[in-house]
Parts: structure tokens; sequence; C-alpha cells
């Protein structure tokens, strides 16, 4: 029996609906699965983080020789839930305009298992700075994790130590103008406005004022890493152990041995040195050092340090230090025995600072015996730096260790 055209065309309207019903499940189908996908994807960007350990917001890296320096990409992922599959694969990319020019802002790849949570790696990174840095993660080519540092930079690091002139106790509180300074305390990069973390005193300082001028003049962040402890002997900060001849004003940092015989604990020395050890091998550029008042004419003369004693214990710093953090690093000393007056300054510190120039243990630091008057605090009267004595000084120090700085960068 044949069919009619009638039949036929119905049989025909009736197929065509059920490919028609046939495609919308398939669509609906699919439709779930992507939005499952995406569900599954937010679930685990959600239960997925990424720490940053290097570089830190603010962070300053020491420029090294040649046209770039590598600065480390370090940190590792953390999850909410249990299981959560990580990443297997990471890019970075830093914007903004070195000393040399725009950067390529190119994606780059970094060390990644998606076995292991902690990463590292390197890039070559030329001086200047703010710049920001981007990182993400994927997984099979979806972004589960994303990071941003929006400050850090190459530039100068510079330790700085001694005792209150080279702390937070100046008259007046000084902040960065130029917005590239930074300071460390150990753990934070901060804008090094006063005080300064990491040295005594909760006043001012001469660091902003000397950043902004290093700053300025090299084009380049500078970080500054404050460690200055008030009131302080130089024999205060020799390692644990070490003998001393003669008491110091302060015996916060002494221990008695024997009749008329003390040693160091060592607690500063071990402060000061673990510091610069964190910034690593060739970490910053010099340790600046403004310290003697303590050590020159007191009130009890048995607690004054000759010139040669003191001249030994600097050096032994000096040698000491370098030691514990692995490499030679240069120290600036500056000329300074004043407690605010011309008249109380001690040819006997001062010969022992300028012996550390001459043989070559020490670079050449300011002579800050010459700010008085109404560069000192209390009209004049105080041994911290007013506000005035705190832009000479800054000016001082920029002096000796700008142009020196201009040449360690141009060496090939």
């Amino acid at each position: 029996m044949h069919s009619t055209p009638c039949g036929r065309r119905r049989k025909e309207t009736l197929s065509k609906d059920a490919d028609k019903r046939a495609s919308r499940l398939q669509f609906l189908a699919f439709l779930a699965l992507c939005l499952h996908c995406v569900a599954l994807s937010a679930a685990d960007t959600n239960a997925l983080s990424l720490h940053l350990r290097s570089p830190l917001d603010y962070q300053v890296f020491q420029r090294q020789k040649g046209a770039t320096t590598l600065v480390a990409i370090a940190g590792d992922f953390q999850t909410e839930i249990k299981g959560t599959a990580l990443p297997d694969t990471l890019e970075t990319k830093i914007s903004a305009k070195s000393v040399t020019g725009a950067l390529t802002n190119d994606w780059q790849r970094l060390p990644c298992d998606s076995r292991v949570a902690s990463f590292r790696g390197q890039l070559a990174v030329p001086a200047g700075g703010w710049y920001e840095l981007n990182i993400r993660a994927l997984r099979n080519g979806v972004q589960v994790a994303v990071a941003t540092v929006k400050h850090f930079g190459v530039g100068e690091v510079f330790v700085i130590a001694g005792q209150s002139n080279s702390a937070n106790y100046g008259e007046e509180r000084q902040r960065t103008k130029t917005g590239l300074v930074a300071a460390f305390d150990g753990q934070c990069w901060q804008l090094a406005n006063d005080p300064q973390p990491g040295a005594g005193g909760n006043r001012g300082s001469f660091m902003p004022l000397f950043g902004d001028a290093l700053a300025e003049r090299l084009g380049v962040p500078i970080g500054i890493v404050a460690r200055g402890v008030g009131s302080t002997s130089v024999r205060e900060w020799l390692p644990p152990g070490t003998r001393i001849l003669r008491l110091s004003p302060l015996t916060r940092n002494v221990i008695t041995i024997g009749p008329g015989e003390w040693e160091v604990n060592g607690k500063i020395f071990n402060d000061f040195t673990s510091r610069m050890a964190q910034l690593g091998p060739y970490g910053f550029r010099a340790v600046l050092w403004h310290q003697g008042e303590s050590d020159a004419n007191q009130g009890d003369p048995e607690r004054t340090l000759p010139g040669e004693q003191y001249r030994r214990c600097l050096e032994q710093l000096i040698r000491e230090s370098r030691k514990v953090i692995g490499w030679e690093a240069p120290w600036f000393v500056a000329q300074v025995s004043s407690h605010g007056s011309k008249e109380d300054r001690s040819s006997d510190i001062r010969a022992a600072q300028k012996a550390l120039w001459d043989t070559g243990v020490a670079l050449e630091g300011p002579d800050t015996d010459a700010l008085t008057g109404d560069m000192r605090e209390k009209n004049g009267t105080g041994v911290h730096f007013s506000s005035q004595g705190l832009r000479e000084h800054a000016r001082l120090w920029t002096e000796k260790v700008a142009p020196w700085v201009e040449q360690q960068a141009n060496k090939k």
C-alpha cells in the first residue's frame, strides 16, 4: 500500500520536530556542562590563593653590575578545601618604566609543578621603579589564582647604624617627598616616613631626606634598613664574648665576668648582622656608620674610650660582621664625637675614625661634628639634630655617598 502525499508530508514534519527536540536537548546538556565547569572553576578559584613572599610591596632590590638584576619571585599556593588541585602553569609580567625605557610587559613563565605548593624563580629586571608585578596561576589553561604587587623597585639599599643620631631622635619627623624611599623592618617594607622601623627612638631622622636626595640624583628607588641604637658605645656592638678593657657608659649589653673584667653579651651584634643577612649576599650597597658620642669625653674618665681602642673595636665590628654575612660589605664611617658643641669634640676619637679611612678598612663619611648651634635641638643646646640639622645631615651624607655609588654603578 502506498502512502499518500499528505501522509508523507506528515511523517517528514514529525521527523523534523524530533530532530529539533534532540538538538534542543543537546544544547541544554552542553549549556549545563558549561555552567557546571564555570561553577567548578569559580569554586576552585575561591578555594585557591596565591601568596607572594618576594617581592613584597615597596621592596627595593639592590641593583647589581650589568643592565639587569635578578629579582626573586617566590611564594606558595594556599588551599581552603582539601584536595583542591594545584596549578600547572605560572606566569608573571612587570609593567612601568625603567631607567632604560618601557618594559616589554609580556607574560613570562615561572617554575611551577602541580604536585608542589611552593615556587621560586628569577626575573632579570633593569634598575628603576616603582614597578607593578602581576602573577597568574592556571590549570588546564584556565586562570585559578592571581596576585599583584603594586610597588617594587631595583635601586640602592643602605644599612644605617650607630647611636641616636643614626636613629629616630631628631627634633622633627621627616617624610619622603619623592615617594621613592622605602624602609625594611625585617618583615615588611613601607614608605620611609619617620620614625624609621628597626631603629631606636620615635621622632625624626635624616633618612627620608637622604633617600630623596639620592633618588632624585640616581633615578632609582632607595631602600633604608635602619639599625641605630641610642646612647650606645662601639663596645656594645661587638660580637658575643668579646672582652672589653673599659666599662661602657651604659651597661645593658655588658656582662661582669670577674673583678674589673667584662664582656659583651652580643645582642646588638647578632640583631645587626641578622638583619643584614636577611638581605642576602650583595643585597645592599653599604653600611653607613654614625657613632662616637658615647665613647668620647664621658663624665667618668674611666668610661671614656681611648682613640686607639675605639679604632680596634670598630675595625673588629666591621671585619666580624663581614664574616657573618659572607661578603665584604663596604662601610662608610662618619667623623663624629661631639655632644653638640665645638668645644667637646674629641680629637682622639676623630683621629681613630680617620685612621679607618686611611687604612682602607672603611670609606670616608661626613664630618658631623661641624653641625653645631641651630643645627642642634633645644635651641642649640641638645645632642640631637634640629629639623635644620637633619636636612644638613642628609646633605653631608649625600655628598659623600652619591659620587661613590655612581662610580660603582658604572663599573663593568
